[in-house]
């Protein structure tokens, strides 16, 4: 007979010092398979941010990542349907955290309108590696970074009329296949 285990309990230490620094503040946080994820409201983020790089009790020195996710049709609750996650390290203790906010779209989705709810603060003033990362969460979901230096697409030509990591997005495309010339080998 095996015995019960302890409900899980988010026991990095870094949820107290934020939580702590920022007493007002709506936090969540979770833990899984030893990855312990902050979610913070979009208001927050540059602020917690800057925390977590600055203070010596939780000196995340280094961006490793940022990406996009679409929780379009998500089978859970979720607080927005877009997501912007931060993958934090610090070298001196091996330490990795993510951080994660959500926003959701106020107009409708088509890519065409620039909406007002989709724009989350950018990191680059306290990364300067963020702003490619940043750039490609914007190419390709369409969420827009504030005070972004250089906020263009980065894969995709600048009038590339939607946003391809959307859920909402045609698996086939909306035709931009066929506006290519086919070139064969009896034509090159």
């Amino acid at each position: 007979m095996s015995t019960p285990q302890p409900s899980p309990t988010l026991d990095h230490p870094v949820f107290a010092h934020v939580r702590k620094a920022f007493p007002a503040a709506k936090f969540k946080g979770t833990e899984f398979r030893g990855q312990s994820t902050l979610i913070v409201e979009p208001g927050d983020l540059h602020a917690v941010m800057s925390f977590l790089k600055s203070n010596p009790a939780c000196d995340f020195c280094f961006l490793s990542d940022v990406g996009g996710v679409d929780y379009l049709n998500y089978p859970s609750p979720t607080p927005g349907r877009f997501a912007v996650v931060y993958n934090l390290l610090n070298f001196s203790r091996g330490d990795r955290f993510f951080v994660k906010t959500f926003v959701s779209p106020s107009l409708p989705t088509d890519g065409t309108a620039d909406d007002p709810a989709l724009y989350v603060d950018s990191v680059t003033d306290l990364w300067p590696g963020a702003e490619w990362m940043e750039r490609e969460v914007f190419d390709m979901l369409g969420v827009r970074f504030r005070n972004h230096p250089d906020l263009r697409r980065i894969l995709l030509w600048e009038a590339y009329p939607a946003f391809p990591l959307r859920k909402d997005y045609p698996v086939r495309g909306r035709g931009e296949r066929e506006a290519y010339k086919v070139i064969d080998r009896s034509s090159s």
